[in-house]
């Protein structure tokens, strides 16, 4: 299965040792799903997990964050949006996750804010769901 991630799900999957969201983020280190991304999302991700706030709940440094984000772009599928479908959604701070997953054919987008996504996403074919769908239809 193809995912695109939402920064959401990057935050609660380094801020807890036991929920969906860490367990998404270890299955991408384990290949049990291959995840999109773009450099607009790797970007984001750099720039929201090192906030001062995040790496004091994470009880990581900045250096520690980046080597994560490094490990990770090993693992991921790069995306390169050639065409912006803009404006979709009423954020346009969560334009480029759905660009990613347009281009990348990720069945899915996973995050928190499923109602940002799911009219938009829907007239692409993308399902928009929570970790904790996420999680169970890996399992299948």
């Amino acid at each position: 299965m193809r995912l695109a991630l939402d920064t959401n799900i990057l935050v609660a999957g380094l801020r807890s040792q036991t929920g969906a969201s860490r367990q998404l983020l270890i299955w991408l280190y384990e290949e049990r799903y291959q995840a999109v991304v773009s450099i607009a999302m790797m970007l984001e991700y750099e720039a929201v997990l090192t906030r001062p706030e995040h790496l004091a709940a994470f009880n990581l440094s900045a250096q520690e964050v980046n080597q994560f984000l490094n490990s990770m772009a090993h693992l991921i599928i790069p995306v390169t949006p050639f065409f912006l479908w803009r404006p979709q959604l009423h954020d346009p701070a969560n334009e480029h996750v759905l660009e990613t997953a347009v281009y990348g054919r990720a069945a899915v987008i996973v995050t928190f804010n499923t109602r940002h996504f799911q009219i938009a996403a829907t007239r692409f074919g993308i399902a928009v769901i929570r970790p904790g769908e996420a999680v169970r239809r890996i399992r299948l």
